[in-house]
Order: C-alpha cells, then sequence, then structure tokens
C-alpha cells in the first residue's frame, strides 16, 4: 500500500471525527442563539435560521451514512450489521426529536420549551456519536471506500 492510499484509508476515521464536531458546534451555536435571544418572544429569525439549519445538517449527516457510508461498512465487515443497525436506529430516533423541535420553532414556542428541546437532542446526539466514534473509527481506517466525503458523511 502507497503512502497516498494509507493517507485515504485513515482520512475516513478523520473526516468522521470532523463532522461530528462540526455538528457539535452547530448545536452550541444554536443553543447561544436561543440563549442569546431568550428574552425575545416569539424567536427571532436568526434563531429560526440556526435551529433549521441545524437539523438539516445533522439530517444530512445521518442519511448520508445509512445511505452510503454503513453500507461499504457492512460490506468489508459483515460482523457490524448489528451495530449499524443500532446506530441506525439512533438516527431514526434523532429524526422524531428533530421534528419535535422543527416543530416548536415552526410554532414559534417559547425560549425554555425550544431549550429543552435541543438539550434533549444534545443528550442522545452526544451519546450516538461517542457510541459511533467506539466502534468505527478503527474499522474506518481501514476502510476502501472511493466516495465522496459529502456522499458519505453528508455536506458537512
Amino acid at each position: 500500500m502507497s503512502e497516498g492510499e494509507k493517507i485515504r484509508l485513515i482520512a475516513w476515521s478523520r473526516e468522521l471525527r470532523q463532522v461530528h464536531e462540526r455538528l457539535r458546534e452547530a448545536l452550541r451555536v444554536t443553543r447561544q442563539a436561543l440563549a442569546d435571544g431568550a428574552a425575545a418572544e416569539p424567536a427571532t429569525r436568526e434563531l429560526l435560521l440556526y435551529c433549521h439549519g441545524f437539523c438539516a445538517a445533522l439530517t444530512g449527516h445521518h442519511q448520508s451514512e445509512d445511505r452510503t457510508l454503513f453500507p461499504a461498512i457492512a460490506a468489508a465487515h459483515p460482523e457490524l450489521r448489528e451495530t449499524l443497525r443500532y446506530l441506525e436506529q439512533d438516527h431514526s430516533m434523532i429524526e422524531h426529536l428533530l421534528s419535535g423541535l422543527l416543530a416548536a420553532v415552526d410554532q414559534a414556542a417559547s425560549p425554555a420549551e425550544l431549550d429543552r428541546h435541543l438539550e434533549g437532542i444534545a443528550a442522545i446526539m452526544e451519546s450516538h456519536f461517542r457510541y459511533e466514534e467506539r466502534q468505527l473509527l478503527t474499522v474506518l481506517d481501514t476502510l476502501a471506500l472511493n466516495a465522496d466525503p459529502a456522499d458519505a458523511l453528508g455536506p458537512l
């Protein structure tokens, strides 16, 4: 294996960590926008944009994993199929929580209610990311996947 091939293989684990960090940051920015605008009811346009942007980014990440990354891992590592099913179930649960947040945003919910939604999403998202990283980073170090990172991990 050439050095260039080795760098590309290792890049998938690095790419996943970077996407997770960008999503964590997007959640922090969204929560800060909520805290900064807590006195303003209903939610400001800026907060609406942050919430919709965060939700779209997280949904895009999970859809890309389900469509491109996870099938490649399952093909190369069939022993991880149960782990991948568990992660896909997490994706479904997180999508349900995001739908609740977006509904609350669209209904001009109070900052306290929006914060409760974001707190729940933050807890599940962090647990999911940590589990995914524990289970998949080593595999991603050796995964031969010829795909655009945006197709495999979302448009972040």
